[in-house]
């Protein structure tokens, strides 16, 4: 990378870091428990809206991976999701009213409170629908894994969107508070997914799987990305450059092996298509918060008019990790 890169890499980086400390003012503080945190603890992130059905599952993967805190962004609910939120005592939460839009889709929100919060910490930064698997997670907490990244010097860990479904249509299983979503939406693509490299940040850029496919046939060149770095040790120099698919220092951006191995990754089950994704999708095309004035939300609106089904007789049931470890949608790598 040329100097003249690196200087405009870095301009950028602090012009990222100033906005969020000016978004800071946006956030209410709802609910601090943050001196609660203890130095070596486990830290999630999150930005929601409305999510009140699924919190308690949500709440409850992450508590029994390991994760000791949670720092929530309450972008206006009016579910009971920010009530529901305040009375958990691992919570830390703040509400906001403004433009999830304008806040480059919470990215500076999360920024802010990283920098204060996260500093020195691993830190997982998720949404309510994302469920982060990695090698061994069914017999090792997460601080294994952590403790593993410190002693190889590793800053960041990465973990591809695999977005799961159920074999009927979306909407004829309902989902149940408290319920594993994973119980409904069970099956995922094994292949059709399309990798590039970003030269600019040097991260690797995955499009495809069931989204692509059936809602961005004709343009699956704009289909969502499926490339994420949700779990970092933070620093306060770092910051989120989009949403968790690459970061500043680009260097973060490096989890994958240029010479031909694999270095270790996870993959996050994106359980998105419940029943509630049908009402969800209806409240996202109207408020219009999303990227590309919600082009994603208003592609699966004209496709749910007619109850489409994501499963096709390609679609593999979802077993374990160590399924997606042979399909080489995660890697163990040289952890044993």
């Amino acid at each position: 990378m040329s100097a003249i890169e690196s200087y405009r890499l870095r301009l950028r980086r602090k012009r990222w870091q100033a906005r969020a400390f000016r978004k800071r003012r946006e956030l209410g503080l709802v609910k601090n428990r943050s001196r609660q945190v203890q130095p070596d603890d486990i830290l999630l992130f999150a930005t929601m809206r409305n999510e009140r059905i699924r919190l308690p599952y949500f709440l409850k993967y992450y508590r029994d991976l390991g994760v000791n805190h949670f720092f929530v962004v309450d972008n206006d609910s009016n579910d009971g999701s920010r009530e529901y939120l305040a009375d958990q005592d691992d919570v830390t939460l703040f509400h906001t009213r403004a433009s999830y839009r304008q806040a480059r889709f919470g990215t500076d929100w999360l920024n802010h409170l990283l920098r204060r919060y996260g500093t020195g910490h691993w830190v997982l930064v998720v949404d309510v629908d994302e469920f982060f698997v990695y090698p061994f997670c069914d017999t090792r907490p997460i601080r294994a894994l952590t403790d593993w990244l410190d002693d190889t010097g590793a800053r960041s860990f990465s973990a591809m969107l695999v977005d799961m479904y159920p074999k009927g249509p979306i909407g004829a299983q309902k989902y149940c508070e408290g319920q594993d979503p994973l119980e409904i939406v069970q099956w995922f693509d094994s292949g059709n997914y399309m990798v590039s490299k970003n030269e600019e940040y040097q991260n690797l850029w995955v499009q495809g799987g069931p989204r692509a496919r059936l809602f961005f046939p004709d343009e699956p060149e704009v289909a969502p990305a499926l490339n994420k770095i949700p779990l970092v040790r933070w620093e306060s120099k770092f910051v989120f450059a989009n949403s968790t698919h690459m970061l500043l220092p680009r260097g973060l951006n490096l989890v994958y092996d240029e010479l031909g191995g694999e270095k270790p990754s996870g993959a996050l089950l994106h359980a998105k298509f419940l029943d509630t994704f049908l009402a969800k999708t209806e409240e996202e095309v109207q408020r219009a918060e999303h990227y590309a004035g919600s082009r994603e939300y208003r592609a699966y609106a004209e496709h749910l008019k007619d109850s489409p089904v994501i499963w096709c007789k390609w679609s593999e049931k979802y077993i374990n990790w160590r399924q997606l470890e042979i399909l080489g949608l995660m890697s163990k790598g040289n952890w044993a």
